[in-house]
């Protein structure tokens, strides 16, 4: 163990639950023809469909990114005889509108929406949880070095630790999350449509202290 001389180890935890800010859903879409790179945006009837929806919502062109294409391969010749599923990310900015962007999905028979990522702005609660704790510590530091009746002269070594903690979400009892109009009317589609997580901070600072003071 490695020791410390002439320190007091002051430990303190702050923590702040934020609210997701963005979403990004990813879809895929079993679409009767092969289009691959950009085109498929535009040419693959099943994908545009899709995308003109939403877009109706007001969601822009930049919010929905291709990221794969899959062949299914159902026999005869290769490519006249095969399926194709695109593998679609689109981002949802404005959660308000998260609840009507699942209702075009669920109303699309060829997609399936696989899963949601929730996404924060959190640099500014980190920022704001380092100087809580910072400050909280030191206030404590100079409570015990009083009680103890030396100095505080300096820090002598300084860790922190940062850890997420995530809402538990609505899971669905079977995978994907839903398909679109082919789903069967029993299956539960309930989900989240808003998440948070807290941000946990602990923050350990061994302080240098003085000999005791008369």
């Amino acid at each position: 163990m490695t020791t410390k001389p002439d320190t007091i180890k002051i430990s303190i935890m702050e923590k702040e639950e934020i609210s997701a800010t963005h979403a990004d859903l990813y879809v895929t879409i079993k679409g009767t023809s092969l289009v691959s790179g950009s085109e498929a945006m535009k040419k693959a009837k099943e994908v545009n469909q899709l995308i003109e929806a939403l877009t109706s919502l007001g969601l822009k062109s930049e919010a929905f990114f291709l990221q794969g294409v899959h062949l299914e391969q159902t026999g005869g010749a290769l490519l006249k005889s095969s399926n194709a599923v695109y593998r679609l990310k689109i981002r949802c900015e404005d959660l308000e509108k998260l609840a009507a962007i699942l209702d075009v999905i669920s109303s699309q028979k060829n997609a399936t929406l696989e899963r949601i990522e929730w996404r924060y702005d959190e640099d500014e609660t980190r920022q704001q949880l380092l100087s809580r704790a910072l400050e909280n510590a030191k206030k404590k530091a100079q409570q015990v070095a009083h009680a103890l009746g030396v100095n505080l002269i300096g820090v002598y070594d300084y860790l922190e630790t940062p850890m997420d903690d995530e809402a538990p979400r609505f899971q669905m009892q079977a995978a994907p999350m839903f398909r679109g109009a082919a789903a069967p009317a029993e299956q539960n589609l309930e989900m989240d449509i808003q998440h948070t997580k807290t941000l946990h901070l602990h923050v350990d600072i061994w302080y240098r202290v003085s000999e005791f003071q008369d």
